[in-house]
């Protein structure tokens, strides 16, 4: 490990490389033993150098954003966790430019304040623009793909601009999630707009976040994608068990958090981990909470969704053991 670190050292300060760093201390869930390594970069140039060392010392890593959806198990991590530290911004007209590490709710702040609209939904997102970009994140009603033009991606140690055309946006998905593809930096379009109206707008979701969200505790966010329907055909099946409301059925996708309130599961505890009473898709860490209890709570929210409805829940938050 002493050799990997001098490695490492030729490009990236020495006080941004941790050995066996608790990872709970970078997870909004505030859940994860300690990696291995920590390795913070803030440049393409100190990722690509990070990656190159690690490949040729044969040491596995993963990448880390701003610490949202991600649950790490109570063991740790053997290997490498890499953090974007990737914070820059430019904006030119009505085109914004920001790094993979840039918070998304503070690239939301940043382009309301200039008068630029249709970004404030993030707002309330907790992570950062690159794992935004690769899981099409959203809420109230925008999505990433809403305003992303293209982006700059890290494959095979080379530095490719993608167009959004060939991103494959889709619901909580993109190509990328399914590639060991790294975005670097995404550029948004955006519209003129007012900066005192857009900045309201910023406070209307956050103050609709508090009323609906448990803030008073660590969480990844939301625990599962929200069901799509596929057919007519299970759509009449389901309405056999469940009442479901009519904006749903026109969508033909269900909340989450409604399924699971419908299976009177808010308030479900294993150890230090539990559903919240305000919503049924967040599960809290009461203080101690560790990486099984919170598994042991999804397992068991799985099972009853097939047992109850013969809904399978696909998790939203990546597990990383």
């Amino acid at each position: 490990m002493e050799e990997t670190i001098k490695k490492l050292a030729k490009k990236i300060s020495t006080d941004r490389v941790k050995q066996d760093e608790p990872l709970a201390k970078h997870l909004n869930f505030r859940i994860g033993g300690p990696a291995d390594l920590f390795i913070e970069v803030r440049t393409i140039e100190e990722l690509q150098h990070a990656i190159k060392v690690m490949s040729d010392e044969d040491v596995r890593y993963f990448i880390l954003g701003g610490g949202s959806n991600t649950l790490v198990a109570d063991e740790g991590f053997r290997g490498a966790c890499i953090k974007l530290a990737l914070r820059d911004h430019q904006i030119t007209d009505t085109t914004v430019t920001a790094g993979a590490g840039m918070i998304s709710a503070a690239l939301a702040r940043i382009t309301a304040s200039a008068g630029l609209e249709g970004f404030e939904w993030a707002i309330s997102l907790p992570g950062t623009i690159g794992g935004a970009v690769r899981g099409n994140a959203g809420c109230f009603g925008g999505e990433m793909k809403d305003s992303v033009t293209s982006v700059k991606i890290l494959r095979n140690h080379e530095v490719i601009d993608i167009q959004a055309v060939d991103l494959n946006f889709g619901y909580r998905e993109s190509a990328i999630k399914h590639s060991e593809d790294i975005v670097l930096e995404a550029t948004l379009e955006l519209k003129p707009g007012k900066a005192e109206e857009l900045k309201a707008k910023l406070t209307d979701h956050l103050n609709a976040r508090k009323s609906s969200q448990p803030l008073y505790a660590g969480s990844a966010g939301c625990m599962f994608k929200n069901y799509d329907i596929v057919s007519q055909e299970e759509l009449e099946s389901i309405k056999t068990k469940l009442d479901i409301p009519e904006p749903m059925i026109k969508s033909m996708r269900l909340s989450s958090g409604w399924i699971i309130d419908q299976m009177g599961l808010k308030g479900y505890q294993v150890g230090g981990a539990k559903i919240s009473d305000e919503h049924g898709n967040f599960v809290v860490n009461l203080g101690e909470a560790k990486a099984e209890d919170v598994m042991a709570i999804v397992n068991h929210v799985k099972e009853q969704a097939k047992e109850q409805f013969g809904i399978n829940l696909h998790d939203e938050v990546q597990y990383i053991q």
